[in-house]
This record gives structure tokens, sequence and C-alpha cells, in this order.
């Protein structure tokens, strides 16, 4: 990883991860919780970037059962109605180019639009595969809908993109969500693969900002 000065959090997703979802509210609390002592870095993992085949019966099953366990583990809401789809290509990719558009306003708005895009997906059914989608999801934050469609084809958009997913894949992470703690140079710690709840996660920032001398919010 790159050099960050100070107390940070990497956050490794992707919107169109169930248990990303299951654990906005997490992210959302961590950021209430710790404010400007312990910012967020956003870095899209790259789930199933470039998939071009249908969801068949038993991809749709699978899922299913996942979507379960995370509205088991995490009470976040989901619409049911995404498994009467038929031939569903499941894309990670142009969603995850959205966001990197909206991260070039910042991180905050980057992290609002990850969030955004994941209710659409999961609680609002919508599709954040189709281009148009994403544009009108994106004129929520103030962006033009044209400009901001265009701007997921971009060449500069697809390089930013893939160099996140290369992070990702250079950093050893290989599932999502995963959160990393940083304070320096080297100075990184693994606080979860996978879906910690709020409750078991904010203690262990509060040790670990404890243990390297930083304050909490």
């Amino acid at each position: 990883m790159d050099r960050a000065e100070g107390a940070h959090l990497v956050y490794f997703a992707d919107p169109m991860c169930s248990w990303c979802w299951g654990f906005a509210p997490v992210i959302q609390a961590i950021g209430e919780r710790f404010g400007e002592d312990l910012p967020i870095r956003l870095v899209l993992g790259g789930l199933r970037p470039g998939n071009v085949e249908p969801m068949d019966d038993q991809a749709r099953a699978e899922m299913r059962g996942h979507w379960n366990h995370v509205q088991e583990a995490s009470g976040q809401p989901f619409d049911w109605s995404f498994f009467q789809r038929e031939g569903f290509v499941y894309d990670t990719e142009p969603a995850s180019r959205a966001v990197v558009l909206m991260r070039r306003r910042g991180m905050a708005e980057a992290l609002a639009g990850l969030h955004r895009l994941q209710r659409a997906f999961y609680a609002e059914g919508l599709d954040i595969t189709d281009r148009d989608q994403l544009a009108e999801l994106a004129a929520e934050f103030g962006f033009d809908r044209e400009g901001f469609r265009a701007g997921l084809d971009e060449p500069g958009t697809l390089r930013e993109t893939r160099a996140d997913f290369t992070l990702a894949a250079q950093s050893g992470v290989s599932g999502f969500p995963t959160l990393i703690a940083g304070g320096g140079t080297r100075d990184y710690a693994l606080l979860t693969h996978g879906f910690q709840p709020a409750q078991r996660l904010l203690p262990a920032l509060e040790r670990w900002l404890a243990g390297r001398g930083g304050r909490a919010a």
C-alpha cells in the first residue's frame, strides 16, 4: 500500500457484495464514533468485474443463501424480487466505476455513493449494472446525468477502477468487506476480513488507537 500519514482505515468493498451491504451500518457507526480522527479510505475490490455469463438457477440459489445469512446477521433490508429476473449478468465493474467517479469529489462522497448504490440494488431492486440507472442515482448527488454516464466508459475511469482492483489483489485481499487500520508506511493491522457487527469492531478500533497513542473523537 502507498504511504498515508496518521491513523486511518482502508476499506476494501464492492457495491454488489451482499456482505458489504450488511457491513454498511458498521461503516456508518465508525464514521459517527471516530469522525476525522479515523478517516476511511475506500478501495474498490472487484468482486466480479467483467462477468458476461447470465446467472443460472444454481447461482441464484447460492446468492439467495448469502442474502439470507446477511439479513440474519445484520438486519439489513433486501428486495427479494431480484430472484425473479431471468438472464441477469452479475457484472460488478460498472457500479465500481460509478463509485470511482464519485470518489473524485472526495472520500466522503465515495462512501455516500457506495451506500446509495448498495441500497438501490439490495433494498430497492434497481439494476446498478445499467449505466442509465447509475447516472440517475449519481444525479441525486448533483452529477450531470449525461456527463456521468459518459464518464463511466472513459479510459481514465477504467484505469482508476482497475488500479483499485490491483491494489486489493496486491494487498492480499480476496474477500469483502475487508477493513485494515493503518498509521504509516508499514504500520497496518487487519481488523476484519468479512462481516463483524459494530459492537465487536468499535472496541477493537478503540484498542488499536489506544495502542498507538491515538485518541477517539
